[in-house]
């Protein structure tokens, strides 16, 4: 078997296993790592959780002497810098590993290159971008969080054939089937926050838990409204299953406010006219380092993120029905386009058939090119 064959076979377990933690990390990225002494794996792992020991600590410490002489595989760039935990690349030097392999650089200002020349300088070999597109998938969303100081958007919405989220009468259970909303829930899992409007509150009184056959994390939730109207009854109110932030403006009650904050709900203002700021809001989620939103808003809620270039990514569910309805409520609400040149396009598009459903996912304006380095600007060259 090739040398590359070999790296890419060892660099996609090093991605199954940064897979299958992805949502535990708060918001730092899912990693995975492995270590191959002489054609045998001697060490696995993957970034369990913040603040806790990184993808290349867990290998290395199941590896121990055998790591001397060994080659790491590593899905992003190891660290160079003191966070939470000791830097990455210096763990690997310090253990005598001879060749690292990368899948992709790390967006991160504090790191970006500095690993790979560090690694370098004590003459360990490097190799790069080995299924550097899997592993840039893995890191769409903190890339999104740590380049731009606002967090990545996944816009999820179900729909009929006609484009409809609801009848005329506004019932909406069930559009999709149960295998599309079971990839949902993993959806939640995965995001840190979830979003929605406070009409979407008051329509279906929904918990915005996620619920799996196995227990998974709870995202933040994330309410949009304006002018509280939201009951006192709302399970997002009373159920202190998770943490819950309204969004409302100035005009709001500052009664209702008051008398929310009293039973564990966080208010923030965003905003002093009829509708909450969204770009405020956004910016108000990654200075508290929330990177991750799933948007499960109504039309109007998911046309006014669209506008504002807010979603970073769309995940239609689709079911084989037409339920009509001049007034029924649409995917998305907004003034629309005049050309249909001018019509958001998603790109990079996906299509996974769910039973009778499908899921269609893309990206209304393009992947990010999260990498900021050229290769050839690394010190030392690729």
């Amino acid at each position: 078997m090739s040398a590359v064959i070999n790296d890419e076979l060892y660099m996609q377990l090093a991605v199954n296993m940064a897979e299958q933690v992805l949502g535990q990390t708060d918001v730092n990225p899912a990693v995975g790592c492995v270590i191959v002494n002489e054609g045998r794996i001697v060490g696995l792992g993957a970034h369990l959780r913040r603040g806790e020991g990184h993808a290349e600590v867990h290998a290395l410490q199941m590896a121990g002497e055998a790591a001397r002489g060994a080659t790491a595989y590593v899905t992003l760039e190891p660290c160079s810098h003191y966070g939470r935990t000791p830097p990455c690349s210096l763990r690997l030097i310090e253990a005598g590993i001879a060749r690292v392999v990368i899948a992709c650089v790390d967006p991160n200002p504090a790191v970006a290159g500095r690993g790979i020349a560090l690694l370098k300088d004590h003459g360990i070999g490097i190799t790069l971008d080995v299924l550097r597109e899997r592993g840039l998938a893995l890191i769409e969303m903190f890339a999104k969080h740590i380049t731009t100081g606002i967090p990545f958007v996944t816009l999820k919405t179900a729909s009929t054939l006609d484009g409809k989220i609801a009848t005329l009468t506004g019932d909406s259970k069930w559009i999709s089937n149960e295998r599309s909303r079971e990839l949902v829930h993993s959806m939640r899992h995965r995001h840190q926050a979830i979003m929605v409007g406070i009409s979407t509150v008051l329509a279906d009184d929904p918990s915005l838990t996620t619920r799996l056959s196995v227990p998974g994390v709870n995202p933040v939730r994330l309410i949009v409204d304006s002018k509280l109207r939201i009951p006192m009854d709302a399970k997002v109110v009373t159920d202190q299953a998770a943490r819950t932030c309204i969004f409302t403006t100035a005009r709001a009650s500052g009664e209702k406010r008051r008398e929310l904050v009293s039973r564990g709900v966080e208010v923030f203002e965003c905003g002093e006219s009829e509708k909450v700021d969204l770009q405020q809001m956004m910016e108000w989620c990654g200075q508290h380092e929330i990177g991750s939103i799933l948007l499960e808003g109504g039309g109007r809620l998911n046309g006014a993120m669209l506008e504002k270039k807010l979603v970073d990514k769309v995940a239609i569910f689709m079911a084989p029905i037409v339920v009509g309805g001049q007034h029924a409520p649409g995917s998305f609400v907004f003034e629309g386009v005049e050309r249909m040149q001018d019509a958001y396009r998603l790109q990079h598009v996906e299509v996974e058939k769910l039973g009778d459903n499908i899921c269609i996912t893309g990206y209304p304006f393009g992947k990010r090119e999260v990498e900021h380095l050229t290769h050839s600007s690394i010190k030392g060259g690729a």
